[in-house]
């Protein structure tokens, strides 16, 4: 039998984690990692923390699963705790960013139909966006490597160049129902929406009766300084999703909404085996719990203005590979310069630097601490990012 026991959808490479510890990853032979990908800004309190650690292990050892055929008092106190935090007024917890997107798409659905207009089906999306790998997930891309072999993709999308605000509304009609937009692109290349843009979409949502999701699946939970990144622009959506944060590396994500956009989401129009189960539900109790402390947020932004004030002193010294910083917070992108591959660099860094860190669209690499960082871990981040740069051999022109 060729092909190896797990799928063989990833790449995976050499450093294989057995432990984790605040801000690194020890590999199966002991050595160490400074863990500036996160999983993909996924374990917002790094690993090991004690008031998540407890929280989870409290909870296994009481009720980890029932169904949602039952009550859920868990599920009802997070909720609460979520709406009380950003514009919502209810929620549905997922398993995954994905799922929360598929959610997403059949909450604005369902809003225009259940008011008469079941023809407003089509939603704006934009070109190198990310939604997740499901089928919704990819249709809402226009990336062809989401897409290849994998069509008929589901219909009903349209898309335009990310930030161009006059492509997006030429494309509004009768069958608009309304944009789905990350706040802050993350695999796309680490751009931030525009103010003109994102105000210009909540402007036209309000105009024409269209409801406007955000995907704040990876820039959302505190990323960027603020609970939510929307709260950067002073608007708010009727719809968005959230994970990877929400639960540290727990399985989790949610699908939030105002009250006048889940007005379709009645019983039987949508559901989930494993949403919401009590385990999870700890898991995201705990990260609130930590993240809601006064201070926390305040601690982001100063961590996340440090980072990007030394990558922009480190940034001169090695003008031959960096070319530009990207993001928010401690949501931060480095382009290459051709012929350096951001792909490479990013192993060239974990491999002989032992810096963690994640590539992205547009040549661009991807760097996601944990929120909890110190200026000591930007201090060793910068001092093995300035090493890399002066080790690395970038592919020869042919």
């Amino acid at each position: 039998m060729s092909i190896t026991p797990l799928m063989p959808v990833y790449p995976r490479c050499d450093v294989r984690p057995v432990r984790g510890e605040g801000c690194y990853l020890i590999g199966e032979r002991g050595e160490r990692y400074l863990d500036f990908a996160a999983g993909i800004a996924v374990n917002a309190l790094g690993h090991g923390h004690p008031t998540f650690t407890k929280a989870v292990q409290d909870q296994v050892a009481t009720l980890m699963h029932v169904s949602n055929l039952y009550g859920s008092p868990q599920g009802e106190a997070l909720a609460q705790r979520i709406v009380d935090n950003s514009f919502a007024d209810t929620v549905f917890f997922t398993n995954s960013g994905a799922e929360a997107v598929e959610c997403a798409i059949k909450t604005a659905r369902r809003y225009h139909y259940v008011n008469g207009n079941p023809q407003r089906t089509k939603i704006i999306t934009f070109t190198n966006a990310f939604h997740g790998r499901t089928m919704g997930a990819i249709s809402a891309t226009n990336q062809a490597k989401m897409r290849d072999g994998f069509e008929p993709l589901l219909p009903g999308f349209d898309y335009a160049p990310f930030n161009d605000l006059d492509a997006a509304l030429a494309l509004v009609d009768d069958q608009t129902a309304g944009f789905m937009v990350e706040t802050v692109q993350g695999e796309g290349g680490m751009t931030a929406g525009t103010p003109e843009f994102i105000r210009g979409l909540r402007q036209a949502c309000d105009a024409h009766g269209m409801l406007l999701i955000l995907d704040e699946i990876q820039c959302g939970y505190g990323r960027t300084g603020k609970m939510w990144a929307y709260e950067h622009y002073g608007i708010t959506p009727d719809i968005m999703t959230a994970a990877k944060g929400i639960g540290n590396g727990f399985p989790l994500g949610a699908c939030l909404a105002t009250e006048a956009a889940a007005k379709g989401m009645v019983f039987g129009t949508h559901g989930s085996t494993y949403g919401g189960n009590p385990l999870a539900m700890a898991a995201g109790m705990a990260v609130l719990d930590v993240m809601t402390q006064p201070g926390f947020l305040d601690h982001v932004t100063r961590m996340g203005e440090r980072l990007r004030a030394a990558f922009e002193q480190m940034i001169p010294n090695h003008d031959h590979l960096f070319d530009e910083i990207r993001g928010k917070g401690l949501m931060l992108g480095i382009k290459l310069k051709e012929p350096a591959v951001a792909r490479d660099f990013v192993a060239h860094l974990r491999d002989n630097h032992g810096l963690l860190t994640v590539a992205a669209g547009e040549n661009v690499f991807r760097v996601l601490p944990p929120l909890v960082i110190e200026e000591r871990h930007i201090a060793e981040c910068v001092e093995k990012l300035s090493a890399g740069a002066r080790s690395y051999a970038p592919p020869a022109d042919d």
